[in-house]
């Protein structure tokens, strides 16, 4: 029994060394940082380097941009999560379908938006959501609809980046559900199909279930990437309008290479991981008493 034991920490050492090194020493840096007023002088004069405490901590609780941004991200997260794991799921049933054809050649489409360089993506979408001349509004001139000023306008801009968010990211999500699909026995669905089941009760009664599991992973995955947003504003919107794009991230990004108050962005870095990791444990727990993992 030890020399098993020892035997899964020594093939678990390297796995468990690069997460020490790569994850446990950022966050410990972070929150130890956040605990002192690091900034520009601090930089330059490490004498100038003061402990706080919570103080930065108290500061944004207190500071109406963070919640603002706070709230900008949990929409995010709110509407682009189920939009994104909806088209994902559907895209993979498409693929998966006996009578779809080109298969490869579907899939390797789909799923290029996820490798392609998002900064260079985004400034192609800033120039289609134009107001003068994007295609978008173009298309909607054809059918007698006034051009929407979609980047420029607080009601519009941040369902923009949410449709671009669900493009760019969706074909990872779509490559892992069409791998649990295949995964589902197929005398279920001819079981059903003789029982007269239709084609929405065995998604319902068949599909959903057997997807449980891969439900949950994409689901995890899913909303701690999408809380961690930053570039899509950061490339189209700067932030704007009226500071309605703007995410916790951009919002860290500001206090600390903007304004140089890097105990701040430590403080606001380390309340996004608490985040973080309260909203996936409870994923994981509603995962663990539906017996998904």
């Amino acid at each position: 029994m030890k020399r098993t034991s020892l035997a899964g920490w020594i093939f678990a050492g390297p796995s468990l060394i690069v997460l020490g090194v790569f994850f446990g020493l950022p966050v410990a840096s972070a929150l130890a940082l956040s605990v002192t007023d690091f900034d520009l002088y601090a930089l330059a004069d490490s004498s100038n380097l003061r402990f706080v405490g919570l103080g930065n901590y108290i500061d944004l609780l207190q500071t109406p941009m963070f919640w603002k941004s706070l709230w900008n991200t949990t929409y995010f997260v709110l509407i682009g999560v189920p939009l994104s794991i909806g088209v994902s799921l559907g895209a993979a049933m498409l693929l998966n379908a006996p009578a779809a054809r080109f298969k490869a050649l579907f899939r390797t489409a789909l799923f290029a938006p996820v490798v392609t360089t998002l900064v260079a993506v985004a400034v192609i979408w800033r120039y289609l959501f134009h107001t003068s001349y994007g295609l978008v509004n173009w298309a909607l001139g054809h059918v007698g609809i006034a051009p929407v000023d979609w980047l420029g306008d607080p009601r519009w801009a941040m369902p923009t980046i949410i449709l671009f968010a669900v493009w760019k990211n969706f074909g990872y999500n779509m490559v892992i559900f069409l791998a649990g699909l295949q995964a589902i026995p197929q005398d279920l669905y001819e079981a059903a199909r003789i029982d007269g089941a239709s084609r929405w009760q065995q998604f319902l009664h068949i599909t959903l279930p057997q997807l449980g599991p891969v439900l949950l992973v994409v689901g995890v995955i899913t909303v701690s990437g999408y809380f961690q947003l930053f570039a899509e504003p950061y490339v189209m919107t700067r932030g704007d309008p009226l500071q309605s794009t703007v995410s916790v991230l951009y919002f860290m990004f500001e206090e600390g290479f903007k304004w140089w108050n890097l105990g701040r962005a430590s403080a606001v870095a380390f309340l996004l991981f608490l985040i973080i990791l309260a909203v996936t444990t409870v994923m994981l727990r509603f995962g663990r008493k539906r017996q998904l993992v």
